[in-house]
């Protein structure tokens, strides 16, 4: 008989440790209120904040809300420490979340991978660090399982790290404030008022953050028919995807001198037949209006770069640019 692989061994261990504590923790729920928690931590004196830390890293780990600790961390500590405190916990309990996953299922779950696993490795495959930053600056998904998911991911541990301490601190020091604000509210300290001023203030701007963020992506990958013009001549590395019917593409409106041509209806059947292409993408039709529905599509499905041709073939021509009929 063969010795067992270490490796898997150790895997399993891991595995079933992760398990265990998840239904533990699951189980103990209830138990998990800021009351609770600030009696304990007040309880060991000067080492709470690190035991305040340790928790919230486990708290990462084992997919509780993190949103009721940092409440505390203000609440218990002030806005600054608490926040720092939390944002500290937090990002311990992410890098530990994501080595697990890199280590644990990364190369299983690589060869497997599609929905939200498929277009985290995509869009990191893409954009690094910058994607990271996107998803942690707008929550298009759940924190806790973001943490494992990106450790699926090639991206490098130190960057990762870095981005997502980087991009917590906003809404990690607004719910800070809040915390902090509600404890002087109760107390009925006269810097009650202020307090809540600051939390309300730095709420605001994290539930802006998104929308900025979006519009700044978007805007990015908008490409006027002037730059679309210059990227070619230039001889960039971009393969212009017409998505207009067949009979639009090869008729008198002609098309790009070397564009690809996939109809929007029949853009889901061919999917596998766009990502072979493995090179950007500027999507074009008449308008811009199918354009948008295809990066839509091929976005949900992982694909990219994507550039939204602005104008279309409309606009091409009306500048008296080139066409192949």
């Amino acid at each position: 008989m063969t010795a067992p692989d270490t490796r898997n061994v150790t895997r399993w261990l891991i595995a079933v440790t992760m398990i265990a504590a998840l239904i533990v923790a699951w189980l103990h729920r209830d138990q998990f209120d800021p009351v609770r928690l600030e009696a304990w931590v007040r309880d060991w004196g000067a080492a709470g904040m690190g035991l305040f830390v340790a928790i919230y890293a486990l708290a990462t780990v084992l997919f509780l809300p993190g949103s009721v600790l940092t409440l505390a961390g203000g609440a218990m500590f002030g806005p600054w420490l608490g926040g720092g405190l939390s944002l500290l916990g937090a990002t311990v309990g992410a890098g530990i979340a994501f080595l697990v996953a890199r280590h644990l299922a990364g190369e299983w779950v690589a060869r497997r991978a599609q929905g939200m696993t498929a277009r985290l490795l995509s869009g990191v495959e893409r954009e690094g660090w910058r994607f990271v930053a996107f998803v942690r600056l707008v929550p298009a998904f759940p924190f806790n399982l973001l943490n494992y998911a990106l450790g699926l991911t090639r991206i490098r541990f130190d960057h990762y790290l870095l981005t997502s301490l980087i991009c917590m601190a906003p809404g990690g020091l607004a719910y800070a404030w809040l915390g902090h604000a509600g404890r002087e509210a109760a107390s009925g300290s006269t810097d009650a008022v202020r307090a809540g001023l600051w939390a309300m203030a730095l709420l605001s701007v994290v539930l802006l953050i998104p929308r900025w963020v979006r519009k700044a992506r978007e805007q990015d990958h908008r490409l006027t028919i002037a730059r679309l013009r210059e990227k070619l001549e230039r001889g960039e590395d971009l393969v212009v995807l017409d998505v207009r019917d067949a009979a639009d593409y090869c008729g008198e409106n002609g098309h790009l001198p070397g564009s690809v041509n996939i109809p929007l209806p029949e853009l889901e059947a061919r999917m596998e037949e766009v990502r072979r292409i493995g090179r950007p993408l500027a999507i074009i039709c008449h308008t811009d209006r199918r354009s948008s529905e295809a990066i839509r599509r091929l976005g949900a499905q992982g694909i990219g770069p994507l550039h939204l041709v602005l104008g279309g073939m409309k606009q091409w021509r009306q500048e008296g640019l080139p066409v192949e009929r």
